[in-house]
């Protein structure tokens, strides 16, 4: 991979990383019920959910796509329908001292598995080794598509997780942090619109 082209896969790893979408829309909403602390599994298994999608659509799930291409919308519009579902819980969350007894953070290992629902890392995943890995030196490019896509994610996630964390400081009455869930379920339903409306297949 030339310094160009790992250049340009930083910027777009970046770019899909830090904008809105459900991962990060699910973590500000975390970072406010739950702290930091508690939301870092959650972090983590979204990196670790992301790294796994590249090295399996990297070693042959595109070309199972390209041969199957009923898979794709059937698996579209499950993470719509898994998404609505979280849009749903976030909206139904009280305040963060409500949420002793009633609700737990994701864990790592639900974190990871959610990017395999998730339309918009499927879209980052798919154009990302589609776009920036080069055929010459195959298995060495791919390794490093994935740790950079490890490298560049986690921190970019963690601000949302961050900015959530800080609201606890701000939203201290019940309409408030009422006001907040439902502007974030709002949110994770508007993010399904480019992927799930607006892309055909």
């Amino acid at each position: 991979m030339t310094p160009t082209l790992f250049l340009s896969l930083s910027l777009f790893t970046l770019a899909m990383s830090i904008t809105p979408g459900p991962n990060n829309i699910m973590l500000t909403a975390s970072g406010l019920r739950f702290g930091f602390r508690s939301t870092i599994p959650h972090m983590l298994g979204i990196s670790a959910g992301v790294m796994l999608m590249v090295l399996a659509i990297g070693l042959g799930l595109g070309a199972l796509f390209a041969a199957v291409p009923s898979l794709y919308p059937v698996l579209k519009y499950a993470g719509a329908a898994y998404l609505l579902y979280l849009a749903w819980r976030i909206l139904q969350a009280g305040a963060p001292a409500q949420q002793a007894g009633r609700a737990r953070p994701f864990t790592f290992l639900q974190a990871a598995a959610f990017q395999w629902v998730n339309p918009k890392a499927w879209i980052m995943v798919i154009g990302a080794v589609a776009t920036y890995l080069p055929e010459q030196g195959f298995f060495g490019n791919l390794l490093l598509l994935m740790l950079t896509f490890g490298i560049i994610n986690l921190p970019s996630i963690a601000v949302w997780a961050y900015a959530g964390t800080l609201l606890r400081n701000l939203l201290r009455t019940p309409r408030a942090v009422q006001i907040f869930n439902t502007g974030m379920a709002i949110l994770l339903v508007a993010s399904l619109y480019p992927t799930v409306v607006g892309t055909p297949g």
